[in-house]
């Protein structure tokens, strides 16, 4: 589409970075500070006012041109890059933090909505056109200004923001249906299991070495590695909640030995030994093989004690309830080592009701699989319609 070409600063009143609140008191009332983290991935800024520090009245009427207004747009540039946020009246008045850029778009001129639409398309496509050879966690205000920008009638503006928002929209909504997924597996595992870290259901407990055979994997050593035997394996990196990512697989080198010792099985379950301590995840043959390094625990559930379903949710819920914690210090591990692992006591539940909850999770993954299509299409739905209005 042949629409005329500005650059952002010309439909811009000013863009703007950089208040000076460093050394200055903060107090727990007053004009608040937006930051960064105050913004989701969606544009909406939090409304937890506890989540806030504030400057006193007097220190932001000495900084002005940092001073928000209902309709400005702030773009992160520090910490998670690229997320914008638009102020709405909550928000009036707020100032603005060192890692935020503020946009105060001419109204006349161009729609604000539109306007933010084309900062979410920053970070793959106008970032390219910044010529200050640095990257983008180093952008200043004047980089911006100078970003180049496809300009309609403000009449074809707000159609276009309109049809974007409705794309976003569905976006949202399969995202959130996920999110409504994990929290009915959690809502049906406390029915079922009740509160694991008192046992307030009276399960039988045991030490986890008693339910689950578990070993952390190979040590990666450099100096042996010849490049003769190599095989994929996974690292911590590869184990989320619930799930693997594999986008990223190493290799090394394991010989026969190895092989046997490592090798994973269908329904092994993978456990952080630090970082997030006690993530896990199931092993179910995602590859033809694969094996484990030694940042990670392999858990292998005996089939007559325990559904590897059950143990990563158990995990789950100890690790949000405090159940990973040192029996002498109640202090949380920093790591999960065998030893702590092995002594971890954990309810046991009879198996049936185990595998029972095992078959609601199977249920929901089967749904989430049928909706995963059609999410992928909305996303593709969504880019495309990023970029045909902004490149």
């Amino acid at each position: 589409m042949n629409y005329p070409i500005v650059e952002l600063g010309d439909i811009c009143d000013e863009i703007y970075r950089y208040p000076s609140f460093y050394g200055m008191e903060h107090f727990s009332t007053g004009v608040p500070v937006i930051r960064g983290e105050h913004i989701d991935a969606w544009g909406s800024i939090s409304q937890d006012w506890n989540d806030y520090w504030f400057v006193s009245e007097e220190v932001s009427s000495q900084f002005p041109r940092t001073v928000l207004r209902e309709g400005d747009l702030v773009f992160t540039v520090r910490g998670t890059i690229g997320k914008v946020g638009l102020i709405t009246k909550s928000h009036d008045g707020a100032q603005l933090s060192p890692n935020l850029i503020r946009f105060s778009p001419k109204r006349e001129v161009v729609d604000t909505i539109f306007i933010w639409y084309f900062l979410q398309s920053i970070k793959e496509t106008a970032a390219a056109d910044i010529q200050n050879e640095v990257t983008i966690a180093s952008v200043r205000a004047s980089d911006l200004s100078e970003l180049k920008i496809p300009l309609p009638s403000l009449t074809e503006q707000k159609r276009i923001a309109s049809l974007l928002a409705r794309a976003d929209r569905l976006r949202q909504l399969r995202r959130t249906a996920h999110d409504l997924g994990d929290a009915l597996l959690q809502s049906v595992f406390l029915e079922m299991f009740g509160h694991v870290r008192v046992n307030d259901k009276k399960w039988e407990l045991a030490r986890f070495e008693d339910v689950c055979e578990t070993r952390l994997g190979k040590m990666l050593d450099d100096k042996k590695q010849t490049g003769k035997n190599k095989r994929p394996y996974l690292r911590n990196f590869n184990v989320r909640w619930h799930s693997l990512d594999l986008s990223d697989i190493a290799e090394m080198d394991f010989d026969e030995k190895d092989r046997k010792e490592f090798r994973l099985q269908y329904g092994d379950v993978l456990i952080c030994e630090g970082g997030e301590v006690g993530r896990a995840a199931i092993w179910r043959n995602e590859m033809e093989e694969c094996y484990f390094q030694k940042a990670l625990h392999r858990a292998r559930p005996n089939s007559k004690l325990a559904n590897p379903e059950y143990i990563v949710h158990l995990l789950w819920w100890m690790a949000q309830t405090g159940g990973l914690v040192d029996s002498t210090s109640q202090v949380t591990f920093a790591h999960l080592t065998g030893e702590k692992l092995k002594e971890l006591v954990i309810p046991v539940p009879p198996l049936s009701l185990q595998e029972e909850f095992a078959g609601v999770v199977a249920r929901v993954e089967s749904l989430r699989g049928r909706m995963g299509e059609s999410t992928r299409q909305v996303e593709g739905l969504f880019e495309s319609l990023l970029a045909e209005a902004f490149i």
